[in-house]
């Protein structure tokens, strides 16, 4: 049945998409849009409005963090089969972790003429020049997966729910957590990505009052054990927390701080203990300097992303869970965005976000929480990924 409305989606983008295109080649042609000079200030250069794409020239241009984590390459994949099936006329790049890069790659696609910028910053606040080139080049910018910070040059968000997924890691350390005084090993993602606060403080609602009634004791942070006892944090004090237990969504990063907390740590602060890691690739990494210290009886370690390697490690019981954030629904988001800002509509929109200076309109996606007892239909059975990418599924 899922498939039979994908397929259906895909059709119903085609004909729009097609309709919108031939709507744009019939306009007369602009100016075409002058390129920033070589090192120029994005707040100075002179960018005239975009000028229709060339016949196989990009119309939507697509900017991704990095090719070094699996999570983005699926996100590729993901828009690839997507845009094929329709026919739309797309540029991918990938900015690897530098802001100036991605700055370049953006600009790159405006010379080429794209109507909608479709950017996941790898620096929220850092993205702003970007984003408010492509602004000034009338092109719209959908924010993708994470939310481009402090300017009016953002017109749509396309996310999951990231306090739901902050939620459902808490919520399953919760679950699993058995009398009290279980050690807690609290990490998170980047400081400088909005959605490392909003999956933080989605967890931290559900963990704090099983911290204040002694079901879980801090191990790892000092800012986490003096807030411990307020249910609601500012973003400062949210910043606090993070600046301690920051991965930088890097697994070396987090490989190097669980070898650091457990070097300190003393037998009794180990034990049973809760790990909320913040997405796949850190928590394989905490969960493998977990799993080699002696003291360490066992451990529940969340996750999110529903890496293949990540659902592997569930199914050998490595890993306990991830949350599932379905890529496919996002891409198509995503691209029914771009779709209705090519042919001059609004995008559908269930909710916003504020940047620090609007009220971003977003349409949310849901997510699922996945451990070894629904791996199978949520992963396998749902075609997210095939049976035969894993070993000792059941």
């Amino acid at each position: 049945m899922q498939n039979k409305v994908f397929r259906a989606f895909l059709l119903i983008f085609a004909i729009a998409l097609m309709a919108g295109m031939v709507t744009a080649c019939a306009a007369p042609a602009a100016a075409p849009a002058a390129a920033p000079a070589a090192g120029g200030d994005a707040a100075t250069a002179t960018t005239e409005a975009a000028a229709p794409a060339a016949s196989g020239a990009p119309v939507v241009g697509i900017v991704l963090p990095t090719k070094d984590e699996p999570r983005w390459i699926q996100d590729e994949t993901r828009f690839k089969d997507l845009l094929a099936t329709a026919g739309v006329p797309v540029e991918i790049l990938f900015s690897q972790g530098d802001s100036a890069k991605e700055k370049a790659n953006v600009e790159t696609l405006l010379t080429k003429g794209i109507k909608v910028l479709i950017l996941t910053p790898q620096d929220g606040a850092a993205a702003v020049a970007a984003a408010e080139e492509a602004k000034k080049a009338g092109v719209k910018v959908v924010a993708y997966d994470r939310l481009i910070l402090g300017t009016d040059a953002v017109d749509y968000y396309v996310t999951f729910d990231s306090n739901a997924v902050g939620a459902a890691q808490a919520q399953y350390l919760v679950d699993k957590a058995t009398g009290t005084g279980n050690p807690l090993y609290l990490y998170a993602g980047a400081a400088s990505d909005n959605n490392a606060f909003l999956f933080f403080e989605g967890a931290w609602k559900v963990l704090q009052p099983k911290i204040a009634d002694g079901t879980f004791v801090i191990k790892n942070s000092s800012e986490a054990t003096a807030l411990q006892d307020k249910a609601e944090l500012t973003r400062d004090e949210l910043a606090k927390i993070i600046g301690q237990v920051t991965t930088n969504w890097d697994p070396g990063t987090a490989k190097n701080l669980a070898e650091a907390n457990l070097t300190v740590a003393t037998a009794a602060d180990k034990g049973n203990v809760s790990i909320l890691a913040p997405n796949d690739g850190t928590a394989r990494a905490i969960a493998d300097v977990f799993a080699t210290d002696p003291d360490v009886k066992s451990y529940v370690v969340t996750g999110q992303d529903a890496e293949k390697a990540s659902v592997q490690y569930i199914i050998d019981g490595k890993q306990s869970m991830t949350v599932l954030k379905d890529v496919r629904t996002l891409a198509a988001d995503a691209i029914a965005a771009a779709t209705a800002f090519v042919n001059g509509q609004t995008p559908e929109q269930t909710n916003t976000y504020n940047n620090g200076k609007i009220d971003v309109p977003a349409k949310p996606s849901a997510v699922i929480a996945v451990d070894k007892d629904n791996v199978k239909a949520a992963i396998v059975d749902s075609g997210y990924w095939p049976a035969s990418d894993f070993t000792g599924l059941q």
